[in-house]
C-alpha cells in the first residue's frame, strides 16, 4: 500500500457528532482512571490497578521457578501494583538492599487470618488475609514511604497522622495516599503520599493484605500435614528467619527496626493458636458463611525484630512444667505426648535456662516459653522469643532412642536455641554481617551447659569432633570467607540466607572458645555479662562487643594482652581462613603461613598479605607451659628448644582452643611420634586426636609428607579411644580409596596393617554390642564414632565383623522387635544384603514398605543397593523407574546404586537402554551427576572421552559444555590421589 493521499477526506455531520461523543466519553474515562492511579485504599483486590505481572520476584533463597523442597515451585505471581515490563522508574531508595532512615518503627498491632480448617481436602496452598497497623516515627521529612512486602496483595493502605503525644486529645488527621506500587528487587512496597511527613512526629500505617499459604514451603507462613492418633492432620507454622516476615506481613524487616507487637490471630475453634506472648484473652466472630472462627489474642512483647515473631495453629497437646515462676510448654503430636515422647526435652529445658539466667545474672524476661515440635522443619529448630520451632526428630524421644547420640543431640540444640534468648534476642546483631554474634555465641554455649550437667563429658573431645574439625576441613584462605563481613559486601537479599553456614557456626563458636581460653572464664563471662546488660532490647556490632572485652581487661592487671582486644580478634573475624604455624624444635622459631589447599601447587598465585595475632598455649613433656603470642610472620621463643633427650616433646596449642593448625620441624615430629610408641598416654586424649588429624590434613595439602603421618599411627595397638581410631580412619579409610579399583596393591597391605592394631578395640567394642549395648547410651564419642570402627572392620574382611552382621541381620529377620543397635544399623543392614541372597532383599523391601518416617525409608534403600548381585541390582533400578511396587520418592535409587561399590558398573549398562526413563523419572540433571558418580575414579583423558561419549545423547547441548571441566578436575584429583597411594603402599610394604 502506498502513501496516503495528501488530498483529505470528507466526513459527514453524522459521524463527527459520533466521534466526538466517543473521545468525550473517552476522556471521562480516563479522568476517573487517573483519579484512581495508584490506588489500593478501600479498593477489593478485584478492582486494585495491575500494571502487568512479570515473572515472580526472586525470593530470599531461590530464584524465580526453582523447585522447592518439595518438588512444588512456587507459582509466579506478583502483587497487584507491580511495575509492569517497560514501566520506567528513576534511580532512587528502591534500590538499595538497607531501607532508607526515614521512618523508625515503634508497634505493631498485627491480625492474621488463616483460613485453615480441620476435616478438608488439603490442596498445596491456602489462603490469609491480614492487617497491620504500625506506628513510627518520622526522621526525615518526606513523602514517600517504603517497607517490606513480598507476594503480599495490598489491599487497604491509609496513613493517620500525626499522632497525638502523651494526654493530648485531638482528632488524628489523615495524609492521602496518591499510589501504592512494588519494588520487587529489592522486596519492597512504596506509598506515594499527598503531604508530607514530618521529622519528630509519629504516625500510624494502615494495611490490609491478603496472600498464599505453601505446604512444607517453611518461609513465612507455611503448613504440614501429618498423621496423628490414625487421623490425617494439618497445621500451620512460622519462619520468618532471615527475610521472610515480609512475605507475611508488610513490616519494616531489618533486624535493627525492633519494635513490640500486639499479635491477634483468628483461626477455627477446633485449633489452638500460639505466639511469642501468652494469651491475653479469646472471642469468636462469624463469618459471611455463617462459619464460626476463634480470635486469640496475645499480650503485647518486648521489643523485638520482625524475624522473631512466631506463630502456630494446631491440634496438639503439650506437658508442661513451672521453672522459676514462668511456665514451659513443648507441644507435639497428641500420640507422642501420650508415649512420653517429649519428656527427655521437658525436663531439662527449665534448668538449661536456669543455669544460663544465672551465669549471665539477667533473667528471661518473658513470662513463658512454649516449644513445638513440627513434623516436618527443615531448619531444623529456630529459637523465636517465646515460641521456638523444632523438628520433632531433634526434640522429641522414641523408645529406641535410648542408645543413640539422641539424648546429646537434643541437650545440644535445645541449649543452642535457648543461649539466643539473650544471644540475637535480647541483644541483636544490628544487621546481618555480624550474625555471628548471635550463631556462634549460642554455639559455643552448648558446650558449656552440657559440660555443666555432664561434668563427665569430654568437653575437649566433643567440641573438636562435633564444632572444631568439620570447620578446619572447610576452611581455607583462598574460598572461604570472613566470619565478621563489611556490610557494602550486601547487594541481595539472597546473600543474607548464604551467611547460615559452617563459618557463622562453627568457626564463630571456635573463636568464642579461643577468646575465652586467652584470657581466662571469669574475665570472658564478666564481659559478655556487661554487653548484654548495655545493649538488653537492644542491636550491637562486633565492635561493641569489644569494647566490652577491652573494659574488663583494663579494669585488671594479671591478664596482659600484646594489643587490643579489637586489633586481635579483627585480625581473626575480617579475613578469611586460618593459620598453619610451624615450630622448629632445634631453633625455637615459629613462623605462621595462611592454610591453603595444595599449598606447593597453587604458592605462586597466592597473594594474603595478612597475619593473624596468635595465642599460643602450650605443653612441654606434658605440663603446661605461659601463654605466649605470636604477633608477626615469626617469632623466636627460645623455651621451646628440645634437646636430644627421648623424654623432650612439645605440643602447641594446648587443648586445641586455637582456631589454627599446628606443624613442626622433622625432629619435633619424631619426637612426638617416639613418645607415642613409648607412652601414648602421656600424651593428653585431645592432643593424641589433634596431631592425627593435623598431620593427616597437613599431609594432604603439601605442607609434610604423607610419611610423616603415616608413622603417627604405629602405635595404634595401644590406643583405646575410641574417638582417636575414629580420626584415623576417616583419614586413612576414605570413600576414594573403598572405590578405587586401582587400590588393590594397597588393600592387602593395608588389611594387614590395620587388622594388626584395630583388633584390641574392636574386640572391646564388639563384646559390648553382643552383651550390652546399653552400657555405651552416655557414651557419646562412642556412638558418633562406633559405625566408622565397625565399617572399617567389615571392609577390611576381619571375620568377626562379618558374623557379627549376619547375626545381628538374621536376628532382627526373624524378631524384628530386636532392633539392630541404631550406632552400627547402616552398616549391619548393608552387611546383611552384602552378604545374603535375594531372600534377604525383599525382606528388606518389605520392611521399606511398611516404614513411615522419611529418615528410615532413605536407611533402607541405601541399605538395598549393598547388594553384590547384578540382577538384583538391575531389578532394582526397574522398580525406581517404574515407581512399582513403590514410588522410592526419598532419594534417586539410580544415583544410590550408582554409588555402590559394584553398582557403578551395573548403572552404566542399564543407563545404555533406560536413560529415556532415568531422565523422566529424575530429570536430565541427574544424568549429569551419574556421569560424575559413575565416572569418579577416572584418570586418563580417554577415560573422560570414553565417558563423554557414552553419555553424549543423553545429556542437553549446555550441560555437555559444562562436564568436561568438571571430568577434568575429577581426574586430577585422582591422579593426586593415586600418587599419594603409591607412597602410602610403600610406607606400608616397609612397616607391615
Amino acid at each position: 500500500m502506498g502513501p496516503p493521499s495528501s488530498s483529505g477526506f470528507y466526513v459527514s455531520r453524522a459521524v463527527a457528532l459520533l466521534l466526538a461523543g466517543l473521545a468525550a466519553a473517552l476522556l471521562l474515562a480516563l479522568l476517573v482512571l487517573a483519579a484512581l492511579y495508584g490506588r489500593c485504599a478501600r479498593l477489593p483486590p478485584s478492582e486494585l490497578r495491575h500494571r502487568g505481572r512479570p515473572d515472580a520476584a526472586p525470593s530470599p533463597t531461590r530464584s524465580p521457578g526453582q523447585p522447592l523442597a518439595t518438588g512444588q515451585t512456587r507459582p509466579s505471581r506478583e502483587p497487584a501494583g507491580t511495575a509492569a515490563p517497560g514501566t520506567w522508574r528513576p534511580p532512587g531508595p528502591w534500590d538499595q538492599l538497607r531501607l532508607p532512615p526515614w521512618l523508625v518503627p515503634l508497634h505493631y498491632e498485627l491480625e492474621l487470618w488463616p483460613r485453615l480448617r480441620p476435616n478438608e481436602s488439603w490442596a498445596s496452598t491456602l489462603t490469609f488475609t491480614g492487617r497491620v497497623n504500625i506506628t513510627v516515627r518520622c526522621t526525615v521529612a518526606t513523602a514517600r514511604l517504603l517497607l517490606h512486602s513480598l507476594f503480599l496483595d495490598c489491599e487497604r493502605a491509609e496513613v493517620r497522622g500525626p499522632l497525638p503525644s502523651g494526654a493530648e486529645d485531638r482528632t488524628v488527621g489523615r495524609v492521602p495516599v496518591d499510589d501504592v506500587w512494588f519494588a520487587s528487587d529489592m522486596q519492597y512496597m512504596v506509598l506515594e503520599l499527598g503531604g508530607t511527613l514530618q521529622p519528630g512526629s509519629r504516625y500510624e500505617l494502615q494495611l490490609s493484605f491478603s496472600s498464599l499459604v505453601y505446604q512444607d514451603l517453611r518461609e513465612g507462613l507455611f503448613f504440614n500435614v501429618y498423621t496423628d492418633q490414625g487421623e490425617r492432620r494439618v497445621l500451620l507454622a512460622s519462619q520468618m528467619e532471615p527475610t521472610f516476615a515480609r512475605s507475611v506481613f508488610p513490616c519494616f524487616d531489618e533486624p535493627a527496626l525492633k519494635a513490640t507487637f500486639n499479635i491477634t490471630i483468628i483461626h477455627h475453634p477446633s485449633y489452638v493458636a500460639l505466639s511469642n506472648m501468652p494469651k491475653l484473652g479469646q472471642s469468636t466472630k462469624r463469618d459471611v458463611n455463617g462459619s464460626m472462627w476463634t480470635i486469640t489474642t496475645f499480650s503485647t512483647t518486648p521489643p523485638m525484630p520482625t524475624y522473631l515473631v512466631a506463630f502456630a495453629i494446631c491440634d496438639y497437646d503439650h506437658v508442661d512444667r513451672t521453672e522459676r515462676g514462668k511456665q514451659i510448654r513443648i507441644w507435639a503430636r497428641k500420640d507422642a505426648i501420650t508415649n512420653g515422647n517429649a519428656d527427655f526435652a521437658l525436663n531439662i529445658t527449665g534448668p538449661i535456662f536456669s543455669f544460663l539466667e544465672d551465669l549471665f545474672n539477667i533473667s528471661y524476661p518473658l513470662p513463658k516459653t512454649d516449644i513445638i515440635a513440627l513434623p516436618t522443619f527443615d531448619n531444623s529448630a529456630m529459637e523465636n522469643w517465646g515460641l521456638l520451632i523444632f523438628d520433632e526428630s531433634l526434640l522429641l524421644m522414641q523408645p529406641n532412642d535410648q542408645v543413640t547420640d539422641k539424648k546429646a543431640v537434643i541437650s545440644f540444640i535445645l541449649s543452642h536455641e535457648i543461649g539466643h534468648q539473650w544471644f540475637g534476642n535480647l541483644v541483636t546483631m544490628n544487621w546481618w554481617n555480624d550474625i555471628w554474634l548471635k550463631e556462634g555465641f549460642a554455639s559455643y554455649f552448648e558446650f558449656g551447659v552440657i559440660n555443666y550437667f555432664n561434668p563427665e563429658f569430654p568437653r575437649n573431645e566433643i567440641f573438636f569432633s562435633n564444632i572444631l574439625h568439620n570447620v578446619l576441613s572447610e576452611d581455607h584462605a583462598l574460598v572461604s570467607r570472613a566470619v565478621s563481613l563489611k556490610v557494602e559486601n550486601f547487594t541481595e537479599t539472597s546473600e543474607i540466607n548464604e551467611l547460615f553456614d559452617l563459618f557463622t557456626y562453627n568457626k564463630g563458636a571456635s573463636l568464642a572458645r579461643m577468646l575465652s581460653s586467652f584470657l581466662n572464664e571469669n574475665l570472658f563471662i564478666s564481659a559478655l555479662k556487661s554487653y548484654l546488660k548495655t545493649f538488653s532490647y537492644s542491636n550491637a556490632e562486633q565492635d561493641d562487643l569489644w569494647r566490652h572485652f577491652q573494659m574488663v581487661i583494663d579494669d585488671q592487671n594479671k591478664i596482659l594482652l600484646p594489643a587490643t582486644v579489637k586489633s586481635i580478634m579483627d585480625s581473626w573475624t575480617h579475613q578469611s581462613g586460618f593459620p598453619v604455624i610451624t615450630l622448629n624444635v632445634s631453633t625455637g622459631v615459629i613462623k605462621q603461613e595462611p592454610f591453603y589447599l595444595g599449598k606447593v601447587k597453587n604458592e605462586t598465585l597466592l597473594t594474603h598479605n595478612d597475619t593473624w595475632i596468635i595465642p599460643i598455649l602450650w605443653i612441654k613433656n606434658g605440663t603446661a607451659q605461659s601463654l605466649v603470642w605470636l604477633d608477626k610472620s615469626s617469632k623466636i621463643f627460645p623455651e621451646m628448644k628440645v634437646s636430644a633427650s627421648d623424654h623432650d616433646w612439645v605440643i602447641l596449642n594446648l587443648n586445641v582452643t586455637g582456631y589454627y593448625r599446628v606443624n613442626y620441624d622433622q625432629l619435633g615430629w619424631k619426637k612426638l611420634n617416639q613418645q607415642l610408641e613409648k607412652d601414648p598416654k602421656g600424651i593428653p586424649v585431645i592432643h593424641r586426636l589433634q596431631l592425627i588429624d593435623d598431620a593427616f590434613s597437613l599431609s594432604k595439602n603439601n605442607y609434610i609428607e604423607i610419611e610423616t603421618a603415616l608413622d603417627l599411627t604405629k602405635y595404634l595397638a595401644e590406643e583405646d579411644e575410641i574417638i582417636v581410631w575414629y580420626a584415623v580412619l576417616v583419614n586413612l579409610v576414605t570413600k576414594d580409596l573403598v572405590f578405587d579399583v586401582n587400590s588393590y596393591d594397597m588393600y592387602p597391605l593395608l588389611k594387614k596393617y590395620l587388622l594388626k592394631r584395630l583388633i584390641s578395640i574392636w574386640n572391646m567394642y564388639s563384646t559390648v554390642i553382643r552383651e550390652n549395648m546399653a552400657t555405651l547410651q552416655d557414651d557419646y564419642l562412642a556412638l558418633v564414632a562406633l559405625e566408622k570402627l565397625f565399617e572399617t572392620a567389615c571392609w577390611l574382611g576381619l571375620e568377626d565383623c562379618l558374623q557379627l552382621s549376619r547375626e545381628l541381620f538374621k536376628n532382627w529377620a526373624n524378631h524384628p522387635e530386636n532392633e539392630i543397635p541404631s550406632p552400627i544399623k547402616s552398616v549391619i543392614l548393608c552387611y546383611g544384603i552384602a552378604l545374603g541372597s535375594d531372600e534377604e532383599w525383599d525382606f528388606l523391601l518389605n520392611m521399606y514398605a511398611n516404614k513411615t518416617k522419611e529418615e528410615e525409608r532413605i536407611q533402607l534403600a541405601y541399605a538395598m543397593s549393598c547388594s553384590k548381585n547384578p540382577w538384583i541390582l538391575n531389578r532394582y533400578m526397574e522398580y525406581a523407574i517404574t515407581a512399582s511396587p513403590f514410588t522410592f520418592n526419598e532419594t534417586n535409587i539410580i544415583e544410590v546404586v550408582a554409588a555402590s561399590e559394584v553398582g557403578r558398573y551395573i548403572a552404566k549398562d542399564f543407563l545404555v537402554n533406560n536413560w529415556q526413563a532415568v531422565s523422566k523419572r529424575y530429570g536430565t540433571q541427574s544424568l549429569v551427576t551419574l556421569m560424575y558418580i559413575i565416572g569418579r575414579t577416572i584418570s586418563t583423558d580417554l577415560q573422560i572421552t570414553e565417558l563423554q561419549q557414552f553419555f553424549s545423547n543423553m545429556l542437553e547441548e549446555h550441560q555437555r559444555l559444562t562436564v568436561h571441566a568438571k571430568l577434568q578436575t575429577i581426574k586430577n584429583k585422582n591422579l593426586e590421589n593415586r600418587m599419594r597411594n603409591a607412597r602410602m603402599t610403600a610406607w606400608l610394604r616397609k612397616n607391615t
